[in-house]
């Protein structure tokens, strides 16, 4: 099931870039329906998990270089089978959302496919070296959407994205290098070296390689100083491009710090863990107030995911501090993987209407819009309602999981939880203002024929913003699969 869901949107790929002079209609059904089936072998592994079960399943192992220890390894836990149903989610709608490919549609879709297969790919290995070879690959596909599809100056803005986070790639593979090479019996095998805990303790190696796992990690997250690669990025982006690249290729920094530090090195962590603690706080306060600075819409909503993106990295470290209260540890972690599901799902769904106000007017700036809420009721609902779970109000999603970060951190570090409350008032008054600017008001002339949602626009929309409502409602489903994980890696039983 997993070696399938990653493995057919990458023949997927192939097939539209060998296939015949298909048109937009034909390349971008072929692409929602490769999509959809992806989906629905994730969805298959998620009914065959067993909450109660063993750390990994769905687990196959076959053996490649065996003298440098190298396989393909795939399984899931809870965390990286949310991670990754999510993400398969984003992708479809990505894809079945209206764009303009430019007389490319084949390559468009062939690309976005390509990224498919590798970002699923990433979340469901368990070799340390196929890891890092999906990390880097996933680069190539965003680099090539960008600049090609994208607008203002896309082939710069693509050109910073990659050198940017493939620096920070390099940083990590010299990591995952120091850390192979920390083994007794050399091995790539995530299982292995979780395991065995080879630097346990906090020496200077397993401090160096830490630092050198974090700092590529943290590149991607991104965290505050090394964000500077994201807003342009996410401005000059076609919308669907943006989606994913918020709502699937940040969570692999996040993911990569479960995955890795805190697994592998939990003790090392735990040293460092009141510094990284204190860059998430740094990163959400920073990305709100330079969010409600933002005349751009696109870039507004990009500094919110800087923001956001801190509130999973506190949850991290609070589950990874020297702290002996393992359920507060626990519940913060839980709600750290709630957050990549439900800013995935947010995020991607106001980036996917920055394509739609793109798409209709060719302009981001605030000012230039007013008045619509008459003129499109619906994009003006839909929008409320992401806009609204995306600073946490009851009821949805991004209060599960801001809630269960706040609550665990405030039993570890209760200064830090304090203070990071003023990113969500700040979070909530600079959504408020977006929504003011851009529905309500006089509607200006230029905008008389300003276009409703369209069918396909409406129930790619419709679909996310009924999960951001199930979960938040009935978060139960989601809870049971992680919470199982979030024990295990925070010393539970």
């Amino acid at each position: 099931m997993l070696t399938f869901a990653w493995l057919l949107p990458l023949l997927g790929a192939v097939s539209l870039m060998i296939a015949p002079q298909w048109g937009e209609t034909q390349a971008r059904g072929f692409g929602v329906l490769v999509a959809a089936v992806s989906l629905a072998m994730l969805v298959w592994a998620w009914i065959g998990f067993d909450p109660a079960g063993p750390l990994f399943q769905h687990v196959l192992d076959v053996p490649w270089v065996p003298s440098i220890g190298v396989g393909y390894r795939v399984g899931v836990d809870g965390i990286a089978l949310v991670v990754a149903t999510m993400s398969a989610l984003l992708f479809l709608a990505a894809i079945a959302y209206p764009v303009e490919t430019q007389g490319q549609p084949r390559q468009y879709y062939a690309w976005l496919l390509f990224l498919m297969a590798t970002s699923l790919a990433l979340f469901v290995v368990l070799d340390l070296l196929l890891f890092y070879v999906f990390f880097d690959l996933s680069l190539v596909g965003m680099y090539f959407l960008i600049g090609r599809w994208g607008h203002g100056q896309p082939q710069l803005s693509a050109l910073t994205f990659f050198l940017y986070t493939f620096a920070g790639s390099l940083a990590l593979l010299l990591a995952i290098i120091g850390l192979y090479l920390s083994l007794e019996s050399p091995s790539f095998d995530m299982r292995q070296i979780i395991a065995q805990q080879p630097l346990a303790g906090d020496g200077l190696y397993a401090g160096l390689v830490f630092l050198g796992l974090m700092l590529g990690l943290a590149i991607k997250t991104p965290l505050v100083p090394l964000h500077t690669w994201l807003p342009q990025a996410h401005v000059d982006a076609p919308g669907p491009a943006s989606a994913i690249l918020a709502g699937v290729l940040l969570k692999m920094g996040t993911y990569g710090m479960i995955r890795l530090p805190l697994a592998m090195l939990p003790e090392t962590f735990a040293r460092y863990a009141p510094v990284v603690a204190i860059l998430a706080l740094v990163a959400i306060l920073y990305g709100a107030l330079v969010a409600l600075g933002q005349r751009n819409l696109k870039r507004r909503i990009a500094y919110t995911s800087i923001n956001h993106m801190g509130y999973t990295v506190l949850g991290i470290a609070v589950a990874a501090s020297v702290s002996d209260n393992l359920a507060a540890k626990q519940l913060a972690l839980t709600g750290a993987t709630v957050e990549m599901v439900a800013h995935g799902l947010i995020t991607g769904a106001l980036f996917l209407i920055c394509g739609s106000f793109w798409q209709r007017t060719g302009e981001y700036d605030l000012t230039y819009y007013g008045g619509l809420a008459h003129q499109a009721p619906l994009l003006t609902g839909l929008t409320v309602l992401v806009a609204f779970a995306s600073f946490g109000m009851p009821g949805l999603a991004g209060f599960v999981a801001e809630f269960q970060i706040f609550a665990g951190t405030f039993a570890v570090y209760p200064w830090l939880a304090v203070v990071g409350v003023l990113g969500i008032l700040i979070t909530a008054g600079l959504f408020l203002d977006f929504l003011r600017r851009l529905f309500f008001g006089r509607l200006p002339a230029h905008l008389g024929r300003f276009a409703e949602l369209n069918r396909a626009e409406a129930m790619v929309l419709g679909v996310l913003g009924l999960a951001v409502v199930i979960i938040g409602v009935y978060p139960r489903f989601l809870l049971e699969v992680i919470e199982g994980a979030s024990t295990l890696l925070t010393g539970g039983r």
